[in-house]
C-alpha cells in the first residue's frame, strides 16, 4: 500500500509540474520582451527546475508561478544569462568581500560574505548586487541542484558595515530567485550592537527559511564546519587566503591511476595549465559547462582504456557498486546520475561509472576529482567509439575514507573521425579542443552509514580507532581524532573551571557582606 501511495504522490507531482508550466505559459508569457527566452525555454524542458519552485512553495501552483515570474523578471533585469566576469568592476573581485570556498559538514559549498569589507554606497549598490548574482549563477550552472551554506563573517564589523537594503537583496536571492538553493545561513561573531538589525532580517526570511538561520560564535562554528575549511581567526586550520586573479573554485585534479600518480609529460605544459586555470568562462550554458583548468594525462595503454560491451565482465570491475541512475548528456550518458556511494566495508570501497556514447562520433573523456590522493580511477583518460560503453572503476586506496566534500568531474568532447586515441594524441586533442565544445558532468560522494561501535566515548568525541582499511585504524586518522577529542574536553573543562571560579567569587562576596552586617562595622549598610 505504501508503494501505491508513493506512486500516486509522484503522479500528483508530475501533474502539478505540467500544470505549472501551462499556467505560466498561458497567463504570464504574453509579451516576448518580458523575459529572457532562454529562461522560458529552460522552464519548459527542465522538470526539476519546476519542481524546485513547487517544493519551495509547498506545491501551490499559483504561488510557484508567481515566484517564477518574479525570478525571471529579475534574471532579465540583471542579464543573468550573459553576466560574465568582465561585466563586474574589477575592484569588487579584488576586495574579496564575497567568494565561494570550502564545504560544511554536510558537503554543501560555503558562500562567504566578509561583512567588514562592505560599505554602504548608493552609487555602487547595483554593481554589488550583480556581483552577488554572478557568484550564485556561476555556482548554479556548475553544481545544479546542490544547495549553498551562506556564512556571514562579522568579525571586526560595525554599524557602518550594515546595509539593510543589500542584506534584503541577498535574502531575496535565496527566498525568491533561486528556489531550494539555501542549506543554511550562519552569522558568525555578530556584535551585540547589531541585534536589532538582525531581528528585522528575521522578518524578511519568512517561515520557509527562518529555521535555516543560525547564529554562532567562533567557538560554536565548528558544529557546522570542520576546522579544515575555517579561517585561522575562527579557530580553523584553513590556510586559504583570497586573492584575485584567479577566482577561487573547486580544485579538480587528475586522480591516481593504476601505477601511481599521473605525471605531466612536460613541466612547461603544467605551467601552461596553471595559467589556463586562471581564466573564467565568458558565458554559462545550462547544457554545457566548461572547466578551463589544465589536465594531466595517464600513460595507460589503449587496449586497457577502450572497452566494449563484452568487456563489462572484466575482473577489474568485480566488486564495484553498480550505478542505478543515469544522466543523459549530449555526448555521453553518465551512470550514476548524481553520486558515488562509498563505505568502510571492503565491498563498499569500489564504485563503477558507466559512460555510453550517444553521439555519432568518437568521444574523448577524462575523469578528475577534488581528492586525487584518495582515489584510483581506471581508466581516467581515454576515448569511446559511437554506440560503445566504457566502465570506469573508482576505488578508495590505502586507509582513506570517502567524504561528503569529495567531488568528481567527467569531461567529454567529440573527436574527428580516424583520430588517434593514444596518450600523445589525446594530450594534443585536449590542448586544441575549444572549451565551448567540452561537456562536463559532476558527481558528488555519498558516505554509507556503518555500524557504530558498542563502546561509548565522551560526548562530542568520535571513536578514535574507527576507520582505516579493512576496519583497522589508520594512525594519522586516530591521532587527529584523539587530538580533536582532547581539545573538546579541554574546552569543556575550561568552561567548568570558569563557572566554578564565578561561584566561589559570589560566595566570598556574600560571606563578606554577612560578616560586615553582623558586626556593624563601618561600610556595612
Amino acid at each position: 500500500m505504501a508503494e501505491v501511495g508513493q506512486l500516486e504522490s509522484e503522479q500528483d507531482i508530475e501533474k502539478k509540474i505540467e500544470e505549472t508550466k501551462q499556467k505560466f505559459k498561458n497567463e504570464y508569457v504574453q509579451e516576448s520582451e518580458k523575459y529572457d527566452s532562454r529562461d522560458v525555454d529552460r522552464l519548459q524542458k527542465d522538470d526539476a527546475l519546476v519542481e524546485a519552485y513547487l517544493t519551495w512553495r509547498q506545491y501551490s501552483v499559483d504561488d510557484a508561478v508567481k515566484m517564477i515570474d518574479d525570478s525571471f523578471l529579475w534574471r532579465k533585469e540583471f542579464g543573468l544569462n550573459d553576466l560574465t566576469e568582465s561585466s563586474i568592476p574589477k575592484w569588487m573581485f579584488e576586495t574579496g568581500a564575497v567568494f565561494l570556498h570550502g564545504y560544511d559538514k554536510e558537503g554543501n559549498k560555503l558562500f562567504w560574505f566578509k561583512v567588514k569589507l562592505h560599505t554602504k554606497d548608493a552609487k555602487t549598490i547595483m554593481d554589488k548586487k550583480k556581483y552577488v548574482a554572478f557568484w550564485l549563477e556561476r555556482y548554479a550552472k556548475r553544481e545544479p541542484g546542490m544547495p549553498l551554506t551562506v556564512v556571514f563573517d562579522m568579525a571586526d564589523s560595525g554599524i557602518s558595515n550594515i546595509d539593510m537594503d543589500f542584506v534584503k537583496y541577498i535574502i531575496n536571492c535565496f527566498k525568491v530567485y533561486y528556489p531550494k538553493f539555501l542549506s543554511k545561513m550562519i552569522i558568525v561573531d555578530m556584535p551585540w550592537i547589531m541585534n536589532a538589525a538582525w531581528k528585522i532580517v528575521k522578518t524578511w526570511l519568512g517561515p520557509e527559511a527562518i529555521s535555516k538561520l543560525k547564529f554562532a560564535s567562533k567557538n560554536e562554528i565548528q558544529a557546522f564546519i570542520d576546522p579544515e575549511y575555517l579561517p585561522l581567526h575562527m579557530g580553523g586550520t584553513d590556510p586559504f587566503k583570497y586573492s584575485y586573479p584567479p577566482l577561487p573554485d573547486d580544485d579538480f585534479q587528475t586522480p591516481t591511476c593504476e601505477n601511481g600518480p599521473i605525471v605531466s609529460e612536460d613541466d612547461n605544459e603544467s605551467k601552461e595549465g596553471e595559467s589556463e586555470g586562471k581564466e573564467l568562462e565568458s558565458s554559462f550554458s545550462s547544457e554545457v559547462a566548461v572547466k578551463p583548468k589544465k589536465v594531466y594525462f595517464s600513460e595507460e595503454s589503449l587496449s586497457s582504456l577502450k572497452l566494449d560491451d563484452n568487456d563489462k565482465g572484466d575482473c577489474r570491475t568485480k566488486g564495484a557498486r553498480k550505478p542505478l541512475t543515469t544522466f543523459k548528456g549530449p555526448l555521453l550518458n553518465v551512470s550514476p546520475a548524481e553520486e558515488l556511494s562509498f563505505g568502510n566495508k571492503e565491498s563498499e570501497r569500489k564504485c563503477l561509472i558507466i559512460l555510453d556514447n550517444v553521439s555519432k562520433n568518437q568521444v574523448a573523456f577524462k575523469v578528475r576529482t577534488t581528492a586525487p590522493e584518495k582515489y584510483r580511477v581506471k581508466p581516467s583518460n581515454s576515448s569511446c567509439e559511437p554506440g560503445a560503453s566504457v566502465d570506469i572503476v573508482v576505488s578508495l586506496h590505502g586507509g582513506y575514507q570517502a567524504s561528503l566534500q569529495d567531488r568528481f568531474l567527467v569531461m567529454a568532447a567529440e573527436m574527428e573521425q580516424n583520430a588517434g586515441a593514444g596518450s600523445p594524441e589525446l594530450a594534443q586533442f585536449w590542448k586544441d579542443v575549444p572549451k565551448t565544445k567540452i561537456m562536463d558532468h559532476r558527481l558528488r560522494c555519498h558516505v554509507l552509514e556503518s555500524t557504530k561501535p558498542i563502546l561509548s566515548y565522551p560526548s562530542g568525541c568520535d571513536n578514535p580507532v574507527e576507520g582505516g582499511a579493512n576496519g583497522h585504524p589508520d594512525l594519522h586518522t586516530t591521532l587527529m581524532r584523539v587530538m580533536v577529542c582532547n581539545a573538546r574536553l579541554e574546552q569543556k573543562l575550561d568552561q567548568c573551571l570558569w563557572v566554578q571560579q564565578v561561584l566561589i567569587g559570589l560566595v566570598l562576596v556574600v560571606m563578606m557582606f554577612s560578616f560586615l552586617t553582623f558586626y556593624h562595622l563601618p561600610g556595612a549598610s
